[in-house]
């Protein structure tokens, strides 16, 4: 081999690195004329831990790539002790520095935990000025184990504090504690406590309290961001740390070209997005294949698995997929690699009692890879000694971190928080420690596994996650068993491989809310999120994430509830080029794909006068829930919804004796499924029909009885005689849309064994041969829900239509559904995809749901550089206003709704801003003048009595004495054994005059229950001691208390200054007009405007009917007009307020 260049490729492609020694032995040529051929194609890392005999060398594509912030500063530092070995690295790390960001175009979010605690508290003092003497009571901390941030003394105070009661806080809420829950991400809510029927007291939501509070809440987030970036300083500061921890990242390019794929198949060509995607699983770390659904991810994870064993990176891999997809698995992989060594998981191998002989047999034996289903993964646990050490481990940082914080002298707050977490972190371990253990199972660890693959990754979304924040839509914080034991494991590869072992596959890596992507991160990226601070979630969220809090109806109708979602994300380029560091992401257009073209078609049905009458039900039900009359357990808006879905797809599932209508969506389905057949009869064209609604439980009904039965799982035909001669009693059967369609097929000429359900195939022999027969045309029509049939379906082959017979509640739902058809194998050039609307039900709201999800998710998953923010979508079951605007086909319903919400809103705002101009008012005019008429005198007396003590003054080198009973006493001793003696006459409260001291008249009284002699010195103001049983020690206490006289002088010219601050204050505050005026009367007058065409305000209707009947269609706005033009759902103009997706 003559050029070091060709010895470099050999290299990647059989060591997978830049093997200097082996690029020697095949050019003839020394380690440092290879390093100076090769100079700027690779570089010597300056921090290599390795002996300097043996450097360690990388590509340029590596070295360039990641954190170049960081190795720039590595260079640098090396370059000064030897620059002719690391100059070139300098200045190729410097021309590969991302462009710095300006303050305009970072995003600061108060409570984001990258800003200092200091910047904070400068903040809280700069907007609320609390008095001088105070300002060290009142101090903002923050702990970097909890991301908990603290306000001390945010309860001392005064309820006279403009600032803090007035224009940042309420009565009911002070400026600091909302400061303090802003920093916590948490929305302000204010409750009352109530008494039930039964007398148990209980927690209600204050309404009109908590929304005055988040006014007050959304006044100090606004002041935050006009005041960061007010001072050139701290700008300059903060920018520059900005751009050193978060734009530090400068993405990799991976390049496959150059691998040779020992044993493969030869009649398969991988195309060039799948050969980049196995080598940055070669060359990268953790990866995630977040690729458009059918674009190959199956043959790049099992040409991945084989070249890690060929290389020696991996010894044995395990592929963890979908249970029903093991031998489907089994059968691309031998396709792919003829000569593999797999051991395929079948469901019998994991009953009990092969289990252990099983897993035996993965560790010994010695395969290429093992293919296993996502059930039977779960069921090989990771061992209790390392959950014990993991636990163990977090206790002993903890503990090291509450010694550090003690030496440092730290606040008790932070202290006490980490405790209370390492209680936690105990009560776990000791229960952990209690659970009986069985000593024959075989653990994770013991496979001998070191690389793990892991298909429709999605599954595992479901993460437990601690955060402070309240009940946010999209958080999961409930521990969903098998992601909890997804992520021990892959914490455990990571330790064992460096964070290069763990590959997720998922064409929906984001499928519904964008804290699925940080789940993602904490699988695949988990020191990255070390490093970067944000290992709580609530520290990424407080750098890219923005929550939203309305007060709502709650669904059930059991009065308000604060609800909170993700509003907005933010600093998104930021957070995809750290996410794209493992996350392998091919959109549609990067890839171009032998894929057919999809034409949509939106077919809209017209509804009958029976589905007319019962959307006016449901509009009324709507009413009486909102209005509160009816019990939540009867009848709420979940219900509501449900009933809207099923009515929108076919009135019989709500009533089967209703007619059946010839132009509902299901006979326009049926009719265009029977065209589709006859038209693809030569080829054998196959259709799907997805439909969520309405599938057929009932018909598996005998099956489950029968199973629960005492022999039900024996196919014994005595068991069947004898039932044969019971008399059961038949059930009525269900109407399913499922059974309607397929009726309908048979009796229009459709053979019934070219139609099938997915969920009669129950078992994956069965499935596998209804797959089969649907590729090979037996079966032409497949009908399933998404659950069951989106997922790793492979049917593709003939597919010419799909028919969407309902919206499913997720974009990732739709988008698993199309990839069925809309995927690499199809015969067909182009295919159909008809979405079915019910004219004037809820279907239209619910495309435009998913509509608008799909918008969000495409900003994320883009080939493109993303914006730098957007909002966010996710929300749950229809709202009233909803309702009752889709109900009567009139989106202004929706409109004045809205509005009646906003005016009252902004009402309440306003006659609490009357309230408190009223409240400054009369502070002005008496509060104020009263406490400086207060303070002066205080202040007066004060310095009168400073000036007594300086014409009584000790002598330079003895006692002024005292007088006592009379007697003067010059000696100390003697004063102050008189002075006991003289207090035994104070019998109570009632004062005693016992003598003067320095010209102070003095006076005993006996309080707190005959414990205590108080002695009080009588000047101008008096001053109390508390005497004790030491004669010396109550002359040291009386000359202390005197001693104060000049602090106290000044405490009072700090107060009464602090009262001309308030004043001040209230003056600026007194006269100002409400803020929100303008837009409160442009909001009236369009509500009056609204009510008058409505005829909604009292005397009219409540719906706009003629002669009893719904306006015509052709005589309103529809809301599904939009839905005629292809493959466009959204309404443009006013943002529609979707509603959280309902599980």
């Amino acid at each position: 081999m003559d050029t070091a260049s060709e010895a470099l490729a050999v290299s990647i492609a059989e060591r997978a690195r830049v093997d200097m020694p082996y690029m020697a032995q095949l050019t003839g040529k020394t380690q440092d004329e290879l390093a100076s051929e090769l100079r700027g194609v690779i570089f010597r890392l300056p921090n290599w831990s390795g002996s300097e005999d043996n450097p360690r060398f990388v590509t340029a594509d590596e070295y360039l790539s990641g954190n170049v912030r960081k190795k720039l500063t590595e260079a640098r530092e090396a370059a000064k002790t030897a620059p002719e070995l690391y100059s070139d690295n300098v200045v190729a790390l410097e021309a590969a520095q991302p462009k710095d960001l300006e303050a305009q175009e970072i995003d600061v979010r108060l409570g984001a935990t990258w800003i200092d605690k200091k910047y904070i508290q400068e903040f809280m003092e700069d907007l609320l000025n609390p008095p001088y003497y105070m300002r060290r009571a009142i101090k903002v901390n923050f702990s970097p184990f909890t991301a908990e941030w603290n306000i001390t003394g945010k309860n001392n105070v005064g309820y006279r504090d403009v600032n803090a009661n007035t224009t940042y806080g309420t009565s009911r809420m002070n400026a600091y504690h909302i400061l303090e829950d802003t920093l916590n991400l948490r929305d302000v809510r204010v409750y009352d406590t109530v008494e039930d029927a039964d007398g148990k007291e209980r927690r209600v939501l204050n309404q009109k309290e908590t929304t005055l509070a988040q006014q007050k809440q959304q006044a100090i987030k606004d002041a935050f961001t006009d005041w960061l970036w007010k001072d050139p300083e701290r700008r300059q500061t903060l920018v520059a740390l900005y751009n050193e921890l978060f734009n530090s990242t400068r993405p990799r390019e991976y390049d496959g070209s150059h691998i040779t794929f020992g044993g493969m198949s030869p009649e398969i060509t991988l195309r060039e997005h799948q050969r980049n995607a196995i080598a940055h699983i070669l060359y990268g770390g953790n990866t995630l294949l977040a690729h458009e659904v059918g674009s190959g991810k199956t043959f790049e994870m099992v040409a991945a698995a084989m070249e890690s064993k060929r290389l020696g990176l991996c010894s044995k891999s395990l592929i963890a997929v979908p249970n029903h997809l093991t031998e489907q698995w089994a059968s691309e992989f031998l396709r792919l690699y003829p000569s593999a060594n797999i051991l395929v998981a079948r469901k019998k191998d994991f009953e009990p009692a092969r289990r252990k002989t099983f897993c035996a047999k993965i560790a010994t034996g010695d395969y290429d890879a093992v293919i296993i289903g996502h059930s039977q993964f779960e069921k090989i646990p990771v061992s209790q000694e390392r959950q014990q050490r993991l636990l163990q481990e977090q206790i002993w940082e903890i503990e090291d971190g509450i010694a550090e914080l003690r030496a440092s002298g730290a606040e008790r707050f932070t202290i006490k928080s980490l405790e209370r977490t390492k209680k936690g972190l105990e009560t776990r371990l000791q229960k952990l420690t209690s659970t009986t253990r069985k000593d024959d199972v075989v653990t994770f660890e013991q496979l001998g596994v070191d690389r793990l693959f892991v298909d429709e990754a999605h599954s595992y979304k479901n993460l437990f996650l601690y955060t402070k924040m309240r009940n946010v839509a999209g958080l999961s914080t409930t521990d969903a068993q098998k992601s909890s034991d997804m992520y021990l494991k892959c914490r455990y590869l990571d330790e064992q491989t460096g964070s290069r072992g763990v590959i997720f596959a998922t064409g929906t890596p984001v499928s519904n809310s964008m804290t699925e992507l940080y789940t993602m991160m904490r699988y695949l990226q988990h020191d990255t999120l070390k490093q970067k601070g944000w290992s709580h979630f609530d520290c990424w969220a407080s750098q890219f994430g923005e929550t939203k809090t309305v007060i709502e109806l709650a669904p059930e109708g059991t009065g308000y509830r604060a609800r909170t979602r993700f509003a907005k994300f933010f600093n998104l380029p930021e957070l995809i080029t750290i996410w794209k560091e493992a996350a392998d992401v091919k959109t549609a257009d990067q890839l171009n794909l032998p894929r057919p073209e999809a034409v949509y078609h939106n077919e809209v049905a017209q509804p009958t006068e029976q589905q007319k009458m019962l959307v006016q039900q449901l509009s009324e039900r709507a009413a009486d829930v909102h209005s509160g009359s009816v019990d939540p357990s009867v009848d709420n808006m979940l219900k509501i919804t449900s009933d809207g879905r099923k009515l929108g797809l076919d009135q019989r599932i709500i009533n089967p004796n209703l007619p059946d209508d010839p132009g509902s969506k299901v006979n326009m389905c049926v009719r265009n499924i029977l065209k589709i057949w006859q038209d693809g009869e030569a080829d054998k064209l196959t259709q799907l029909v997805f439909c969520d609604i309405s599938t057929p439980k009932g018909r598996t009904a005998p099956a489950r009885a029968a199973a629960k039965a005492p022999a039900g799982n024996l196919d014994s035909p005595e068991v069947h005689a004898l039932q044969s001669l019971v008399d059961a009693p038949e059930e009525e059967p269900q109407f399913t849309v499922y059974d309607d369609i397929r009726s309908k097929l048979i009796a229009a000429g459709v053979p019934a064994e070219q139609i099938a359900f997915i969920h009669d195939a129950n078992t994956d022999a069965r499935k596998k041969e209804l797959f089969g027969k649907v590729r090979t045309g037996q079966v032409r029509v497949l009908m399933g829900s998404t659950f069951k049939m989106g997922a790793g379906m492979n049917v593709q082959d003939r597919l010419i239509a799909l028919h969407d017979l309902d919206c499913p509640w997720r974009p990732g739902d739709l988008e698993q559904r199309s990839g069925r058809i809309i995927r690499q194998g199809n015969m067909n050039p182009l295919v159909h995809i008809y979405r079915y609307v019910t004219e004037g039900t809820f279907d239209s709201y619910l495309w435009q749901t998913v509509e608008n999800k799909q918008k969000f998710i495409s900003q994320i998953m883009t080939s493109k550089s993303p914006v730098r923010s957007c909002e966010d979508v996710d929300e749950t079951a229809l709202s009233y206003a909803e309702i009752k605007a889709l109900c009567a086909g009139d989106p202004r319903i929706k409109e004045k709704m809205d509005l009646d919400i906003d005016v009252a809103r902004l009402k309440l705002l306003k006659a609490d801003h009357q309230s408190q101009q009223y409240h400054l008012e009369d502070n002005l005019l008496r509060y104020f003048p009263e406490q400086i008429e207060k303070f002066k005198a205080v202040i007066a007396a004060i310095e009168t009595d400073i000036e007594t003590l300086k014409t009584h003054p000790h002598p330079e080198d003895g006692f002024a004495g005292m007088v006592v009973k009379g007697d003067k006493l010059t000696d100390k001793d003697n004063a102050g054994a008189a002075l006991l003696e003289a207090c035994k006459e104070a019998t109570g409260l009632e004062p005693v005059e016992i003598g003067t001291y320095r010209g102070f008249t003095m006076s005993v009284t006996l309080e707190n229950f005959g414990k205590d002699y108080i002695l009080t010195l009588k000047g101008q103001l008096g001053y109390r001691v508390t005497l004790g049983g030491d004669a010396r020690g109550n002359l040291i206490r009386i000359e202390n208390e005197l001693s104060d006289l000049s602090w106290r002088l000044n405490t009072n010219k700090q107060q009464l200054q602090n009262v001309y601050n308030q004043m001040d204050i209230a003056k600026a505050e007194l006269g100002k007009p409400f803020p929100q005026e303008a837009e409160l009367r442009q909001k009236s007058a369009r509500l009056t405007e609204l009510n008058a065409l409505l005829d909604m305000d009292g005397k009219g209707s409540k719906e706009p009917v003629v002669d009893g009947t719904i306006v015509a269609r052709s005589s309103r706005p529809s809301v599904l007009d939009k839905l005629k033009a292809p493959a466009v759902h959204g309404t443009p103009g006013k943002p529609h307020k979707i509603e959280k997706e309902v599980r």
